[in-house]
């Protein structure tokens, strides 16, 4: 999942939602001095990721990519998947979505301190420049997706497979929508477990 849905899905404080997205950026992080809700959050990523990467619904969401970026999909689907979030929000939240991503932001901000300088990088410019607000629009997932094909440092041909995002977009959505309410479910127990372990 991709650093929305990680925040919709966290354990409901702003540091375990920081955690959520501190789970992408763990290289040379001592887990164990992160603050106990920070670290709830890197864990509950962990699980989230783990659930997401077996289901079936992902699975066979990969195979609708052609064979020469099919190597991608798991990362196209992540950011397409904060799409869907943002499509059917109100599906999942009776809260408003601006709302929530504008705390997220607040929350990010405030709690640089723990951060790793990657991640301190990263959070600024997903500020600045309202990524969440833009994955609402479909054609920026495209740009969004060339961005990431830009930064892979071997030739590959992961750039433009917002065409074959285009040509799937209602059997990748109808998977999505019966997949995240499975996701929702876990990622609430799997967040009451972890807060009951620590």
């Amino acid at each position: 999942m991709n650093h929305l849905a990680h925040t919709f899905l966290a354990p409901d404080s702003p540091e375990a939602r920081v955690g959520s997205i501190l789970g992408d950026f763990c290289r040379g992080v001592r887990l164990t001095e992160l603050p106990e809700r920070v670290l709830l959050g890197v864990r509950h990523h962990r699980a989230v990721d783990a659930f997401t990467d077996q289901h079936r619904e992902v699975l066979a969401s990969k195979q609708l990519f052609s064979s020469q970026r099919r190597r991608f999909a798991g990362v196209a689907l992540d950011i397409l998947y904060d799409h869907y979030l943002l499509r059917h929000w109100y599906r999942f939240s009776p809260a408003d979505h601006r709302g929530f991503v504008c705390g997220v932001y607040r929350e990010l901000t405030n709690h640089e301190r723990v951060m790793p300088t990657a991640m301190v990088n990263v959070t600024r410019r997903m500020v600045q420049h309202d990524w969440f607000g833009a994955y609402e629009d479909f054609e920026n997932i495209g740009y969004a997706l060339d961005r990431v094909a830009s930064r892979i440092r071997f030739a590959n041909q992961f750039a433009g497979i917002i065409e074959e995002i285009r040509a799937n977009d209602e059997q990748l959505e109808a998977r999505f929508l019966r997949f995240f309410p499975e996701l929702l479910a876990f990622a609430a127990a799997e967040a009451a477990s972890l807060s009951a372990q620590s």
